[in-house]
């Protein structure tokens, strides 16, 4: 498990390097102001997650349920929320909006607020 979390956190973070690269440059031509910001918290969102996977992955045995669930509700809510926001923003810059990617975004956002409350509970039970 700790090397599936590292693995997986260091793949978002390099397409988080990628994404940040590619909205800076090539979408910074087709995306207004408030898009363009839009997808930059995606981005943002999914370098700051990864990098709490690859803390986790480091500073944990990742054993126990919750510590197992605590990696996944953090994956799942990293590719719900920022993916989703990537999508909104690219389909609604090409005037075609995905509008059944904008409840997702929020649940992507639960789980990782989930994670996070399973990393404390974690952090107490040390």
């Amino acid at each position: 498990m700790q090397q599936f979390t590292l693995l997986f956190a260091s793949i978002l973070g390099g397409f988080a390097v990628i994404f940040g690269a590619f909205g800076a440059h090539a979408l910074k031509k087709i995306l207004n102001e408030d898009q363009l910001k839009s997808f930059e918290t995606g981005v943002k969102y999914q370098m700051y997650h990864a990098i709490v996977l690859l803390l986790i992955g480091f500073n944990f045995n990742l054993e126990t349920t919750s510590e197992k669930y605590m990696v996944y509700s953090f994956m799942l809510g990293i590719i719900l929320f920022s993916f989703s926001i990537y999508g909104l923003v690219i389909s609604s810059a090409k005037n075609k909006k995905l509008q059944f990617l904008g409840p997702i975004t929020p649940l992507g956002g639960l789980l990782l607020v989930c994670g996070w409350c399973l990393l404390c509970y974690s952090i107490l039970n040390m």
